[in-house]
C-alpha cells in the first residue's frame, strides 16, 4: 500500500510546473512531493527570519518591508535581492497620513467630508 504525503503545496501543480520546461522528460512522482516539501522547508526558513525581524521592529504585522529587510540581511536569500529591489523601504513610505496619525489625530478616513448634491452646485453656478 502506498503512503500518502501531507505537503502544503500541491503536488500536482508542481508536476504541471516542471513539465512547461520543454528539457523536463518524465517525472517521477516522488519528485513533486519532495519539491514540494522542499519549498516548504524554504518558506518556514524565509518567514522565521521575518518574523524575527518583524519582532526587532515591535512590530504587530509582517509586512513586505520586513521580507526584503530579511533577503537582503540574511545570506541564504542573497539569490532574491533582484526580486525585492522595487519594494519601497518603510522610510521612504512615511507620508502625511503616517505623520498624522503619530501627531493623534484622526485618520484620514474620519476627515472625508460629504459632498454637497449636484443641485446646490448648478444653483451657485446660475447666480
Amino acid at each position: 500500500m502506498k503512503k500518502k504525503y501531507k505537503t502544503k503545496f500541491p503536488v500536482a501543480r508542481i508536476k504541471k510546473i516542471m513539465q512547461l520546461d520543454e528539457d523536463v522528460g518524465k517525472v517521477a512522482q516522488a519528485t513533486p512531493v519532495l519539491i514540494s516539501k522542499a519549498l516548504e522547508l524554504f518558506m518556514q526558513s524565509l518567514i522565521d527570519q521575518a518574523c524575527q525581524e518583524t519582532r526587532q521592529r515591535h512590530a504587530k504585522r509582517l509586512t513586505a518591508a520586513h521580507l526584503k529587510k530579511t533577503i537582503e540581511t540574511v545570506e541564504q536569500f542573497d539569490f532574491l535581492k533582484d526580486v525585492v529591489a522595487n519594494v519601497p523601504d518603510p522610510s521612504e513610505q512615511a507620508g502625511p497620513s503616517e505623520e498624522i496619525k503619530e501627531e493623534g489625530t484622526k485618520s484620514s478616513r474620519s476627515r472625508r467630508t460629504k459632498k454637497a448634491p449636484v443641485k446646490e452646485e448648478e444653483e451657485m453656478e446660475d447666480d
